[in-house]
């Protein structure tokens, strides 16, 4: 008669982190704000333009990243990398429109020079901040982990890492003999599971983390029974690294709660900001390359029979079937069930196609896929669906990378993983960064790829 919602808001999205929400907005808020001090000292009035610029801006640069974590040299790096993406997005926007004559040349050099050097500060100031805040005998936790597990040393190790300022782990309990627990936890066993509460009640500890097996579920029951007499907070850790975990959360659907264990990370405004970005920089890029374009046509003509566009079906976002463009850069091309990757030296590569995929020319078509919706200018590169049909059985976890649509350029190309992969382990390496992708993505991510990739069109030499 009755519905029963004991179940209901039991569980919640974490909310955000202080730090975090302070991120989001340094970045923006500094770009903005450093223009209007520069145009104030040139005495350049903020005009429509101006203002326009500033809100093209922030929303380019929301959320920023949370830097505050990284070591200064490597946040200084990430800064101005993804600062002279952003720099090069916005002139070419102002050469297309024809509004670059509308902005005082003085304010944009000293802003394009002051803005990340203000934003390395901003972090480094915020770095001092929150180590000081750590240090703090009020901010600091102490923690303990039930399970002296290889889970729970991994937890443990986590716990300590300066990434985590602010915790003293102090030890693990466990029930089980020495023989059974992991080596680097048996000496900061504190006892077993019937020691934990009363242990936790005296030494006012803060935290609690569990890392049992959920084959243990009595036990666990019983050990958060006993712990939730005292005040410490409860955490349980499940183990689930023996999978690959792409974009977790918690969700709430009607109620009930679920766990996302592999989820696409373009979701909601992510999506919506990933295909704006992707509309807007593949129209500029085409219209600025139309001429290349034509005549890189004409040489693939000029270089062997045969039509200067090559359509080869690959797997796209879900693992459905697309059809992506190339400039023909071989005699012949395999499109079949059986297809033969590129090697290096190949004699079906023509002089003039070897010139293509050396510099990446050949892919430059593909901008038309990303206009069509089929791909995007940064993620996982597609493989042959005669590849893809070969490699999904021999390599864990291949085709989460077809969670996303497949990208022009990706993480795993920018880090040395481009052209032939003749063996598995070349294989599992480059979808290991593809998996890194999904799971770290952001705006500034792919800002930084594309940078990367600019440079190695100019000065790799080993793509073939």
């Amino acid at each position: 008669m009755f519905e029963d919602r004991s179940y209901k808001r039991t569980f919640y999205s974490a909310p955000q982190s202080v730090t975090s929400l302070i991120a989001a907005f340094l970045e923006p808020t500094v770009s903005v704000m450093t223009y209007v001090a520069v145009a104030h000292w040139f005495d350049d009035p903020i005009l429509r333009s101006s203002l326009t610029l500033c809100l093209l801006v922030f929303v380019l640069t929301f959320p920023g990243r949370n830097r505050f974590r990284d070591h200064l040299v490597a946040a200084g790096v990430d800064i101005v990398s993804s600062w002279l993406v952003l720099l090069a997005i916005l002139a070419l926007c102002g050469y297309a429109t024809r509004s670059l004559q509308f902005f005082n040349r003085d304010v944009l050099i000293a802003w394009g020079l002051a803005t990340p050097v203000l934003q390395w500060i901003a972090v480094w100031i915020g770095k001092i901040i929150i180590q000081r805040r750590a240090a703090l005998p009020e901010a600091r936790r102490t923690a303990v982990v039930i399970g002296a597990s290889p889970l729970g040393v991994k937890v443990a190790r986590a716990l300590t890492t300066e990434n985590n300022a602010g915790i003293d782990f102090v030890g693990y309990f466990d029930d089980r003999t020495d023989e059974r627990v992991h080596v680097d936890g048996m000496a900061k066993r504190l006892g077993g599971l019937a020691d934990v509460a009363s242990y936790v009640s005296t030494y006012g500890i803060r935290e609690v983390y569990i890392t049992l097996p959920l084959g243990s579920q009595p036990r666990i029951v019983e050990l958060l029974e006993s712990v939730q007499g005292t005040t410490a907070s409860l955490y349980f850790v499940p183990d689930v690294f023996g999978i690959s975990i792409i974009q977790g959360r918690l969700e709430d659907v009607n109620g009930v709660p679920v766990v996302g264990i592999c989820e696409t990370p373009f979701t909601g405004t992510n999506d919506l900001v990933k295909r704006i970005s992707d509309i807007v920089l593949s129209s500029i890029i085409l219209v600025l390359i139309s001429p290349l374009l034509v005549a890189i046509a004409i040489g693939v003509k000029l270089s062997s029979p045969g039509p200067a566009i090559f359509r080869q079906r690959r797997n796209g976002l879900d693992g459905s079937e697309i059809v992506v463009y190339k400039f023909r850069s071989m005699r012949a091309q395999d499109n079949g069930a059986v297809v033969r990757q590129a090697t290096r030296n190949d004699s079906r590569i023509t002089p003039f196609g070897a010139f293509l995929r050396r510099t990446s020319l050949d892919e430059l078509p593909q901008f038309i896929n990303v206009l069509q919706g089929r791909m995007s200018i940064v993620g996982p590169r597609p493989h042959a669906v005669a590849h893809n049909e070969e490699y999904r059985r021999l390599i864990k976890a291949y085709m989460v990378r077809h969670k996303v649509k497949p990208g022009i350029t990706g993480w795993a190309q920018v880090n040395g993983h481009r052209g032939e992969t003749d063996t598995i382990e070349k294989m599992q390496a480059r979808v290991e960064y593809d998996l890194e992708y999904l799971r770290n993505w952001s705006l500034g991510l792919d800002l930084q790829i594309v940078v990367r990739t600019i440079r190695l069109v100019f000065f790799d030499r080993q793509a073939y």
